[in-house]
């Protein structure tokens, strides 16, 4: 019985895939299909240790899947559709109804779409995948695995919001977060490599790429994340700001007569690290604090105060605690970083050893000292995997 999985993930112009084993992780192929839609797409493909790239014109996201498909036919492996186990789709925003990964279906369909205006960026682009995959794989079980399920264990009191109840009953008002196949992909990762029960472990999980996210882990299960509603809330990210005064919405629309569609473009798209350096590359940011940039030593800092100050919160959150977890592009690859985020919290028995944080490392690994009463971890995040694995045990269950 095969193993194999496609794992499918669609942004609002691009495709991303890859073929693997979903027990062992191993991928056969990789590859992505950017700017879909425009006057020429790209197309990479890689297998076996080789790139191929092409241009090519891509209308539309099942134009992508063909051409992703072609790639298959035309460098390998074959893709024979008998001898894949699932299909598995990231989708963004599965609201308050989906704690697991989910069978597709016409129902789930119309789920899916009845969320949509909880994120009118994603779940679009993700829905159109699913009825792609559906038309090209039509014996194939499809599997939706959820970004915001992971954190469906939140209790009440940490995903309320203090607004009216009609706002919360009837709009669906509250903290979803996101991130959530990495959360669950990192917090076993990170128990394996404590020795411990994931049952047993307490952890604060720092996601941190151009989208930046926390998680207090309490056996596995999420107690709490920064980000809210939307992905905009928390920590400071590339393009978006994070935590802020909710008034200044109304303060902008008063003084400078800005809609709330340019309100919105503002805080996504040009704050952050962008707003803040006029760089949302945060190895740009690093390289022109070294030397002596004062906006982006003040990024710099932001971002890591306000990185410290949710690890702080979420230990507190927790009571006991096990291990900090770095993950994502910047927390996996910026000693720096790491460095200024855990500064000064020695007396909470956080203690990092030098060498080992600077020590580059593509694997899972502890960067604290020995004495150190809290671990820390890096700890590189694998989605694709975790959703092979979550979509092989859906169908393995329903077998």
């Amino acid at each position: 019985m095969t193993d194999r999985v496609l794992v499918l993930n669609l942004g609002s112009s691009s495709l991303k895939y890859r073929l693997l084993d979903g027990a062992t992780g191993v991928a056969e192929a990789t590859g992505s299909v950017e700017r879909i839609g425009e006057d020429s797409a790209t197309l990479m493909h890689s297998v076996g240790g080789h790139d191929h790239t092409e241009e090519r014109h891509v209308t539309d996201f099942e134009d992508a899947l063909r051409s992703a498909l072609d790639a298959f036919d035309r460098h390998g492996p074959a893709i024979d559709r008998d001898d894949l186990a699932a299909v598995g789709h990231r989708v963004v925003h599965g609201g308050d109804l989906f704690a697991e990964p989910v069978v597709v279906d016409d129902h789930l369909l119309d789920t899916v779409e009845d969320l949509v205006p909880l994120a009118p960026l994603h779940n679009p682009a993700n829905l159109e995948g699913l009825r792609v995959a559906l038309r090209l794989f039509p014996d194939v079980p499809q599997v939706a695995v959820f970004d915001t399920a992971f954190h469906q264990t939140m209790p009440e009191h940490a995903y309320t919001y203090a607004v009216p109840v009609a706002w919360r009953e009837k709009h669906r008002i509250r903290r979803y977060g996101f991130h959530g196949t990495s959360y669950a992909f990192v917090s076993r990762r990170a128990a394996e490599l404590l020795d411990r029960p994931v049952e047993d472990t307490n952890l604060v999980v720092l996601h941190l790429g151009n989208g930046a996210s926390a998680a207090a882990v309490r056996g596995g299960r999420s107690v709490d994340t920064s980000m809210g509603l939307t992905p905009l809330e928390g920590l400071v990210m590339g393009t978006r700001s994070g935590d802020l005064d909710p008034a200044i919405h109304g303060h902008l629309h008063r003084e400078l007569g800005w809609s709330l569609e340019e309100i919105d473009r503002a805080l996504y798209r040009e704050s952050g690290l962008l707003g803040l350096a006029g760089a949302n590359d945060f190895r740009e940011v690093t390289q022109r604090r070294a030397a002596g940039d004062e906006a982006a030593t003040l990024a710099f800092d932001v971002y890591a105060y306000r990185v410290r100050k949710y690890v702080g919160a979420y230990y507190a959150a927790l009571g006991e605690l096990h291990a900090v977890v770095f993950t994502g592009g910047v927390g996996q690859h910026s000693a720096v970083l790491r460095a200024a985020a855990l500064d000064g919290l020695s007396r909470l028995g956080i203690v990092l050893d030098a060498e080992r944080n600077e020590a580059r490392s593509s694997d899972a690994r502890f960067v604290s000292a020995d004495g150190s009463a809290v671990a820390v971890l890096v700890v590189p995040t694998d989605e694709e995997w975790e959703i092979a694995r979550q979509a092989l045990e859906v169908v393995r269950g329903a077998q």
